[in-house]
């Protein structure tokens, strides 16, 4: 016998709270499956009509749902996301609540694209070491922390909200390494180049000084002069300003990522040592960057050999 839902919202809410609590999931993950729930659920007022709940849901409302996206110009990868979403949270329905009903089991995910992410080449990597390193050159607090979170994306391959999250305990210079929370709060040891770690150092020496301020946090890697944790935010707009300074269009903080890997497996390093290092849990995941790698190996060819255009 299926018990009747309480609110929906309220449903919602308990799966975010066991994503949170029990699940230990990302507050980027957590931000990402509350717009889509949130977005299902007001699909559903308007497709169902008043009153409705979880049980009224069926593979018709699911595939108009997911129709909308599709008229809203949204990529499959983003109706992907949403469906995943939706099947998660049907699956906690039937575990913490004694859901029977669940309608996504009738609905086949969308295909998706295949999209290669974008990456800079070595050229525009060289010119936009070359803007964060003139940068630094002064002396600049800012400009040293800037030129050590590039080095330290470019060299480790690390996560936006993993480099943010860094604490000084984390770091090991003399090992030349970073130990990073991942996605699921799973550790993993990264190695570090030797110009991050030399970056890293002079940085670290000019934090001395700020960390000494009141309410200044201590444990935090990367800090404003205040002495605060970095905002994502503020990570995003400083590299974005770096990009621009180097002329790099139409990329974003992220891209520094697939530009670690990608470098790494046209240099001939093995899937599984990238898969390792990104922290990925399937190699499924990481194989795109050998996409990646055959593509630009393509282009190369076309351009250089004889018969190649």
């Amino acid at each position: 016998m299926v018990r009747r839902s309480r609110a929906p919202d309220r449903m919602v809410g308990d799966y975010l709270t066991h994503l949170e609590k029990e699940r230990e999931c990302s507050p980027h993950t957590l931000k990402a499956y509350r717009r889509d729930l949130e977005s299902f659920a007001a699909f559903c007022h308007r497709f169902y009509g008043e009153p409705w709940d979880w049980t009224r849901v069926d593979r018709l409302g699911i595939r108009g749902f997911l129709g909308e996206y599709e008229r809203r110009g949204l990529s499959r990868r983003t109706a992907s996301r949403a469906l995943s979403a939706i099947r998660s949270f049907y699956r906690f329905l039937a575990v913490h609540h004694d859901f029977e009903h669940n309608p996504v089991r009738a609905v086949r995910t969308p295909k998706r694209e295949k999209r290669l992410p974008g990456f800079l080449n070595r050229e525009q990597m060289e010119d936009l070491f070359e803007v964060a390193e003139s940068a630094a050159r002064s002396g600049d607090f800012e400009a040293l922390r800037d030129l050590a979170v590039l080095e330290l994306f470019y060299s480790s391959g690390i996560r936006l909200g993993e480099l943010r999250g860094l604490d000084l305990d984390g770091l090991d210079l003399l090992a030349d390494q970073v130990k990073v929370l991942g996605k699921g709060r799973k550790e993993r040891i990264v190695p570090v180049g030797s110009k991050a770690v030399t970056a890293l150092r002079s940085y670290l020496a000019a934090r001395e000084q700020v960390a000494r301020k009141p309410g200044a946090d201590r444990r935090a890697v990367f800090v404003s002069r205040r002495g605060r944790r970095l905002a994502a935010t503020t990570i995003q707009r400083r590299v974005r300003q770096l990009f621009t300074a180097a002329g790099v269009d139409g990329l974003r903080v992220h891209s520094l990522r697939h530009t670690f890997a990608t470098h790494l497996m046209d240099a001939g390093a093995d899937l599984r040592s990238v898969q390792e290092m990104l922290g990925h849990a399937s190699l499924t995941t990481t194989q795109v960057y050998t996409h990646t790698s055959v593509a630009r190996l393509k282009e190369v060819h076309r351009r250089a050999h004889p018969r190649g255009g």
